[in-house]
């Protein structure tokens, strides 16, 4: 929105956004619908922002429920593009976008790039796991948008990458955590100096990240981090995104609604508290999403910002309100990972840990699986087979690599 709009034209706007996503829903989402019924309203009774807390909340398992096409609010002659991400259940969550919501999310991601200090002389190279690979076509598509030189994604390995960042003179890196970490380590594994390289900046995606590692990061690569937030089902990057001041996270609050709650009542938060983030669509067309809880935790920051956006800014928590845990900037739910170690296993409830851990240069699942007469086997080779197997049932279902570890009874 233009600087120069006041608080009060911001608000009006929000809430006309607002009422217009809650009527179309209402109107095309047998699920919308219902729900306001049950709560005996109709969309005509939000008629201010602070409204929506008399409206429930949504969560993942109701994206796998409702697997593939129950949420969207629109036909589907209207969709030019579907996104799959890991659901809660045995189904897989689907979102959709129009022409008109892939226009919108292009404009966000490459004002998010602009953020960063990016211009039509810079070239990016994005560098994502699979299961972030939706996330790469749209730092793709707004980069380009921008005018920049894009490098798009694709699977390479630490020392492909790295000839990559040199060789085609790479100035910005679009990647995870984890594996700008890992590049770290493989640069001065190798005697590789960063002075080699082009690259100025690494915009970090997928998992927050704490102070101490991004200086760790700046220090050694000669670089500046700067932190994007995003969320695959609602439906991509760059909801929210670091400016020059480097003490928060400025959320498009005019395309994306959020609030703070307290994760064990529902109760929502006063500024500055700590909790858990929910976010509702203003502008998504296909896929409306009303309150929806991202078990991210998050509080807003409530000091001005230096950099005079009119945003809503937030600080973005290592910690979660929900049993997932994130591997590579991927969200994997614990819970369902033990339904399919059951199911793959045919044992119920087996004893075991679930750690995220390291190994050849990339993050995993390990899977610390306790024996019991269930498992143990006078052959082997029958147990390895049974594990080979077992990995790469969970590494397709859970979208991340899985490695079991055996692992003698408890004591």
């Amino acid at each position: 929105m233009p600087a120069e709009t006041s608080m009060e034209e911001r608000e009006q706007l929000k809430l006309e956004k607002l009422q217009s996503t809650l009527n179309r829903a209402y109107k095309n989402v047998p699920f919308h619908r219902n729900r306001f019924l049950e709560q005996e309203l109709s969309p005509q009774d939000i008629i201010s922002l602070a409204d929506l807390e008399k409206l429930p909340f949504m969560n993942r398992s109701h994206l796998s429920t409702h697997y593939p096409y129950g949420l969207f609010a629109v036909p589907l002659r209207d969709i030019v593009r579907i996104h799959t991400a890991p659901g809660t259940g045995d189904s897989p969550s689907i979102s959709g976008y129009t022409k008109a919501d892939l226009l919108i999310w292009k404009k966000l991601v490459a004002q998010s790039l602009g953020a960063a200090g990016v211009t039509e002389m810079d070239i990016i190279q994005i560098q994502l796991p699979p299961g972030l690979a939706n996330w790469g076509r749209d730092y793709k598509d707004g980069g380009e948008d921008m005018g920049a030189g894009v490098i798009p994604n694709s699977s390479l390995s630490l020392s492909k990458t790295l000839m990559v960042l040199r060789d085609y003179k790479t100035t910005t890196l679009v990647t995870t955590p984890a594996f700008a970490e890992q590049l770290m380590d493989h640069m001065f594994d190798q005697e590789r100096n960063p002075n080699e390289l082009n690259l100025k900046r690494i915009i970090l995606v997928g998992e927050p990240v704490d102070r101490e590692t991004v200086a760790h990061l700046e220090e050694r690569l000669h670089v500046d981090i700067w932190l994007n937030y995003g969320l695959s089902e609602i439906p991509g990057p760059a909801i929210a995104h670091e400016c020059a001041g480097h003490c928060g996270l400025h959320i498009n609050d005019d395309l994306i609604l959020p609030e703070i709650i307290n994760p064990a009542t529902g109760t929502v938060l006063t500024s500055g508290e700590k909790g858990e983030l929910v976010l509702t669509t203003l502008s998504a067309r296909a896929f409306p999403l009303i309150r929806f809880r991202t078990g991210d935790m998050a509080r807003f920051v409530t000091e001005p910002c230096n950099c005079g956006s009119s945003f809503l800014k937030m600080e973005w928590l290592n910690e979660r309100a929900d049993n997932y845990m994130i591997i590579s900037g991927i969200k994997v739910s614990l819970d369902q990972v033990k339904v399919y170690l059951e199911a793959a296993l045919g044992i119920c409830d087996p004893d075991c840990d679930m750690d995220r851990m390291r190994l050849g240069g990339r993050e995993i699942l390990q899977i610390s699986l306790v024996m019991d007469d269930t498992l143990f086997s006078d052959e082997i080779k029958n147990l390895e087979k049974l594990m080979f197997l077992t990995e790469a049932t969970l590494t397709e279902q859970a979208g991340v690599p899985v490695k079991i570890r055996l692992m003698q009874k408890r004591v």
